[in-house]
């Protein structure tokens, strides 16, 4: 198959193309700068400067592609595009990719409906942000939470799902470098468990991720699947094992009065009251397999 990627350069987008490449699809592939057009080429793609918020550019990039399918991987949360994360100013953070999640996604289904493209998959969302109500861990059929920063997720589910497409919600990543930011925070103990720390969490290894997106591409799949590990788990439970397998000192605790008032609601809300995520859907619909099935071997594994 002929396969668009728009975002190759991200951490999902590095992993993603050499496993198309090694399925023997053909990939073209974008970024927003010009420096990173031999990443793509070393990762076997024919590689193309396109500026997702820009719809001529995203129609022509797409025109000259050609392809069976198009992937949507572009955010806007590299330091480059995001800045620095501040818990109190979340949308500033956010804005470039919520951009992206709405102009965006606009520009790529409208380059997909002129050029005949009949299948479009997009990622989407599912670390914490489960409807914040009712039991721990949530299926495709419960609502997302609209937090803070992440209103857009829900207009990017809503034009895809209507163009016939699917929508990946990846969980939080980790491995091949996509959890630095994270990593040098822990590690600093800069990231305490707030209140109880019972908010739940879900994870998927960036490798993981991208295999079940080539069979989501291969297999022309519609509708939601939660891309996640199998271990949905607490903040309590999860971040001091982190910490451990980093070599870092256990978390401090932090209340959570005392954390609102210093960082605000997001995070609080984040990880005393978050829902993770079932990914049996997936497992059944897609034939998916996982290489690391638990944060735990996951995060033993990379953080050695």
């Amino acid at each position: 198959m002929r396969v668009f990627v728009a975002g190759g350069t991200g951490v999902i987008g590095q992993s993603l193309i050499p496993q198309l490449v090694a399925q023997g699809h053909h990939v073209t592939a974008t970024t927003t700068n010009v420096g990173k057009l031999d990443v793509l080429s070393r990762l076997g793609a024919e590689a193309v400067v396109m500026d997702g918020l820009d719809a001529a550019a995203v129609g022509e990039a797409v025109a000259a592609a050609e392809p069976d399918t198009i992937v949507n991987q572009m955010t806007g949360l590299s330091p480059t595009h995001g800045g620095k994360l501040n818990p109190r100013k979340a949308d500033r953070y956010f804005e470039a990719t919520n951009r992206l999640r709405s102009e965006g996604i606009d520009h790529l289904l409208a380059a997909a409906e002129a050029t005949g493209v009949s299948h479009v998959v997009s990622q989407s969302h599912a670390s914490f942000n489960g409807l914040r109500e009712g039991g721990w861990v949530k299926t495709e059929e419960d609502p997302l939470e609209v937090v803070e920063g992440t209103k857009a997720v829900n207009h990017l589910e809503d034009v895809v799902l209507k163009a016939g497409g699917a929508v990946l919600r990846y969980g939080g990543f980790y491995g091949n470098g996509a959890d630095e930011e994270q990593l040098k925070f822990v590690r600093k103990r800069l990231v305490p468990i707030l209140g109880g720390g019972a908010g739940h969490s879900s994870f998927v290894h960036i490798d993981d991720a991208a295999s079940a997106t080539v069979l989501a591409v291969e297999q022309r799949v519609r509708g939601v699947f939660n891309i996640v590990d199998d271990e949905p788990a607490p903040f309590n439970e999860w971040l001091p094992f982190y910490a451990k397998c980093a070599g870092a000192k256990p978390p401090r605790r932090v209340p959570a009065w005392l954390a609102r008032l210093l960082i605000g609601d997001m995070m609080v809300g984040m990880m005393t009251e978050g829902r993770g995520f079932s990914n049996a859907k997936a497992k059944r619909e897609l034939g998916w397999e996982l290489r690391y099935p638990s944060w735990r071997q996951g995060f033993a594994k990379e953080l050695a």
